[in-house]
């Protein structure tokens, strides 16, 4: 499978086997720009990019390459060692292990989606905006997601107003019966789409609130190809919007 786009003028293929290394470019553009938003410490190295939040937002690693140098390894793990808060590390690789700092882990498949048109989505659908509609997205991730870090809430901390100010980031709320019930976050990086975030909020779930968060996001995607770390529960959605599984995704949390 091959997808074909453009960036910057140029076509753009991208294979099914470069699905792991392009989510993991996305990925580190996208905690990069969380982290800058937050005004959080952003560490870049050759092999991983981390994000330390602190106590509330915790630490986020994103593996960038299919093996990490000593240095690196050794790096990251003094990371996790030092860290106030939760930890969390992607590997869209599956290579990386990290097992030695006593977290847990588990796989989730990195999808690739070709370039394509995608219907209207059943609800309406906004791309953010508005300060409250920030906060709504804010809140339904936070309760979709179960992010007690974030509790008791404080508007703004998990998407700052700055966060839909950062180049090829959106925020997408769809709205049910006049209410919020739906968000995600979408993150354009050198050609290739990708989706974060994507949740419900508990009272409007199996009432095709997440098909449209994604639809409503995947329409300003529609000509690149775009890539998306896929949960259990999550899978059989993205594979209806034309996604196919590319390789597993290792992730470590110390929760």
């Amino acid at each position: 499978m091959t997808t074909r786009s453009t960036s910057a003028g140029r076509p753009l293929s991208v294979a099914l086997a470069e699905a792991p290394t392009r989510q993991a470019r996305n990925s580190a553009a996208f905690w990069t720009a969380t982290g800058r938003s937050r005004g959080h410490e952003v560490i870049r190295r050759h092999g991983f990019v981390a994000v330390d939040g602190g106590v509330r937002a915790g630490l986020r690693i994103l593996i960038q390459e299919p093996a990490l140098d000593p240095g690196e390894l050794a790096e990251v793990s003094e990371l996790v060692r030092r860290a106030t808060g939760p930890v969390n590390a992607e590997d869209p690789f599956g290579s990386t292990d990290l097992s030695h700092l006593g977290m847990r882990s588990w796989q989730m498949p990195v999808m690739l989606r070709p370039a394509g048109p995608v219907d209207e989505p059943a609800l309406d659908v906004i791309r953010v905006r508005r300060p409250e509609d920030l906060q709504a997205a804010e809140r339904i991730v936070i309760e979709g997601f179960e992010l007690d870090g974030f509790q008791p809430y404080r508007p703004g901390e998990l998407f700052p107003t700055a966060l839909i100010e950062q180049p090829g980031v959106d925020v997408f709320v769809a709205v049910r019966d006049g209410v919020a019930a739906g968000a995600g976050v979408s993150v354009v990086d050198d050609g290739v789409g990708s989706h974060y975030w994507v949740g419900t909020s508990p009272a409007f779930r199996s009432r095709g609130v997440g098909r449209a968060v994604m639809l409503g996001s995947l329409a300003h995607l529609a000509d690149l190809p775009a890539t998306l770390t896929a949960s259990k529960l999550g899978r059989p959605l993205y594979e209806s919007l034309g996604y196919t599984a590319a390789a597993p995704s290792t992730w470590w949390s110390s929760r």
